[in-house]
């Protein structure tokens, strides 16, 4: 099954170090509209780089191509946290809700060598070789962590999972870089 969700520009925005939990009439708000009124606006990526924005769109539903929808959203959240990308990681634990993903394996993605049981051998190969991709600075991919993948994957799916991984950790910089605010997700 495919996965044809994909990343908004909307209005970007960054929570400034004023923030505040109440509107100027002292009613209380939630944090997500709170931080969304309080922030800076910075540029609409979609609409400052049409053609960068429609390419990666196209790269990301290309990258998703034939890659089961769950394991899709397992590493866009890992990637996420890795990047402490909070509005990317926001909009995939509910996609993945969406999706029919258990809150069990949502909490368990950030620590999931230490929780193995909950993943299958393929999404925890994905896993790692997430890991290593988006920590690529780190030492690259080691050897170990590819053969593992390769094991578990044929290579159009490795080739799929890699595309999938290099799509999220774009999405992260560009809403880190844009400032993109959690819970401000304006999909439909």
């Amino acid at each position: 099954m495919t996965n044809t969700t994909t990343h908004t520009t909307g209005t970007p925005t960054t929570a400034t170090a004023t923030a505040t939990a109440a509107h100027t009439d002292g009613a209380a708000v939630t944090p997500g509209i709170a931080a969304a009124e309080a922030a800076r606006t910075r540029l609409d990526f979609g609409k400052s780089a049409r053609k960068a924005f429609r390419a990666l769109v196209g790269f990301d539903a290309a990258a998703r191509d034939g890659v089961d929808a769950a394991l899709v959203e397992l590493i866009q959240i890992r990637a996420s946290h890795l990047n402490h990308c909070a509005y990317c990681l926001h909009m995939h634990t509910n996609d993945a809700r969406k999706a029919g993903e258990s809150e069990d394996r949502l909490h368990m993605v950030p620590v999931w060598r230490e929780a193995r049981h909950f993943f299958t051998e393929r999404e925890q190969a994905a896993l790692a070789l997430t890991e290593a991709l988006t920590r690529v600075a780190d030492g690259g991919v080691p050897d170990d962590v590819y053969a593992e993948a390769a094991a578990r994957f044929d290579d159009e799916e490795l080739a799929q999972v890699i595309a999938v991984i290099c799509t999220i950790n774009t999405w992260n910089r560009v809403a880190l870089a844009t400032g993109k605010v959690a819970g401000t997700d304006e999909r439909p």
